[in-house]
């Protein structure tokens, strides 16, 4: 196993020795989303019964934190390999697509875990927090770090260069998270958008991690711990099956 702690080590080391740009920077980035939305719709806005919205969104700001920056960390991390050649370096060790998928992913979910982290104590300055259930937020923490971690895998394999990642991650990553709920109650939508956001997976992983907080949430915390592990496990199969099989990574 020295093979994917080196592998596991060199992809921390890539993320801290930036951390200025992959650490500091969202962390900024979430804290502005706070002061802003905070200052236009707190007065106006009460989400569940004696919850004031700015706690309504802590907990949605911290996670949408999490799932962004570790999908952003294997999601680059493997674009840059393959476009500078380096790849070939790490393909060529006696490291096993297993390692290598665990390497690349339990990156992805520390920096994830590293920058939510920071949010969170970054948001004592604007409002208490509550923790209901702590345990249960940190599991779905996790789970959707891992979860965001395999997707990107998943597009950096399948990206051959920066535009086609960036696509991916406007187009599908980014829609996915703000309409997830950070922002808003998913009972305040229509029925039908009600019915559509439930197809989403990073709903669950939002409104999990919030019932961890508040002890409310828009659906079962069992419900949505189901949905976030079986997504978690489906996309971890297949990041396994394109490694093992060398899709676009052995040409």
């Amino acid at each position: 196993m020295s093979g994917f702690y080196t592998l596991l080590y060199k992809e921390g080391l890539r993320f801290w020795r930036v951390w200025f740009q992959t650490v500091l920077a969202p962390i900024i980035t979430a804290l502005l989303y706070l002061l802003i939305f905070s200052h236009a719709l707190s007065k106006h806005v009460q989400v569940y019964p004696g919850v004031s919205y700015i706690n309504f969104l802590v907990p949605g700001l911290v996670m949408m934190t999490v799932l962004q920056n570790a999908f952003a960390n294997s999601s680059s991390s493997l674009i840059q390999s393959k476009i500078t050649g380096n790849i070939v370096f790490m393909l060529l060790t006696p490291i096993s697509y297993l390692e290598f998928f665990l390497a690349y992913m339990l990156a992805s979910m520390f920096r994830g875990l590293i920058v939510g982290s920071g949010v969170l104590l970054g948001t004592l300055l604007f409002a208490p927090e509550y923790f209901h259930a702590p345990l249960l937020s940190l599991l779905f923490a996790m789970l959707g770090g891992g979860m965001l971690g395999a997707l990107g895998i998943i597009a950096g394999i399948w990206s051959e260069k920066f535009d086609q990642l960036a696509a991916f991650q406007n187009f599908i990553i980014m829609p996915l998270t703000f309409l997830s709920g950070v922002f808003y109650s998913l009972h305040s939508l229509p029925v039908f958008w009600w019915q559509v956001s439930k197809f989403n997976p990073i709903f669950y992983a939002v409104d999990g991690f919030r019932y961890g907080f508040l002890g409310f949430s828009d659906v079962s915390p069992g419900i949505s711990l189901l949905v976030v592990t079986t997504c978690f496990m489906a996309l971890s199969g297949i990041c396994l099956i394109l490694l093992q099989r060398g899709y676009k990574l052995r040409y």
